[in-house]
């Protein structure tokens, strides 16, 4: 958004951003309609039902599924919207636990838990991703929260990912900066939406956790970590 208010001539490719038009980054996917094109992380479809059903297929059992998010994030509010029809139609509680800050991190696990939450989505933010990613699957881990991630980078502690392949976004991007620089406009460069996505199990992580993963879902997995 920073660099939208900064320039109106020089292309800006993004990627891995939620909903670009909701966000007032372009006119239309089809249509961008300005010097700002690239990828998004979102194809359609419930985003939160999506990632209850997953975590469904592990604990059946589950009624009260905690959301990490952080307020702040302008694509998270998007998100939030979903939360009542989701509880209203798949019957689950859905509290929210807040990190506007990776100080505020400890805090939300410790509210999850004290509100026995069966298990947790993280939202994706630099609050939560990066450098603090090895901190918040460890979190999930002291507080025996069961957790579905967004990205790759939570896998080696993880108990499940369950997104866009973000590589393969960075190397369509590349795509995108060529036919720039070969002539090309942005507003011509539709905005694409994620083709593949990653489900990615620990087993680790499971068996720590003392859950025992159904063949049903093992065999949707694109990687099971042993």
């Amino acid at each position: 958004m920073a660099l939208k208010s900064a320039t109106a001539t020089i292309p800006i490719v993004f990627v891995a951003v939620f909903d670009p038009v909701a966000l007032g980054l372009v006119q239309s996917l089809s249509r961008p309609g300005g010097n700002v094109t690239g990828l998004a992380t979102y194809a359609p479809g419930d985003w939160i039902a999506k990632r209850i059903e997953i975590l469904r297929e592990l604990i059946p059992g589950a009624s009260k599924i905690a959301l990490l998010v952080n307020r702040g994030n302008q694509m998270q509010r998007l998100l939030l919207a979903e939360v009542p029809s989701t509880e209203q139609s798949m019957g689950v509680a859905l509290p929210i636990v807040e990190a506007t800050t990776a100080d505020e991190l400890d805090t939300a696990f410790a509210s999850a838990a004290a509100q026995h939450a069966d298990a947790m989505i993280v939202f994706a933010d630099p609050v939560t991703t990066n450098q603090e990613a090895p901190r918040v699957t460890a979190l999930a881990a002291n507080h025996h929260l069961p957790a579905i991630y967004l990205f790759r980078q939570y896998a080696p502690g993880g108990l499940i990912v369950y997104g866009p392949d973000v590589a393969d976004l960075l190397r369509r991007a590349g795509d995108y900066v060529d036919k720039i620089l070969r002539g090309t406009k942005p507003a011509d460069l539709p905005v694409e939406q994620p083709t593949k996505f990653e489900l990615i199990i620990n087993m680790k992580t499971a068996k720590a956790l003392g859950l025992t993963v159904p063949p049903s879902l093992l065999v949707q997995a694109d990687e099971v970590i042993e």
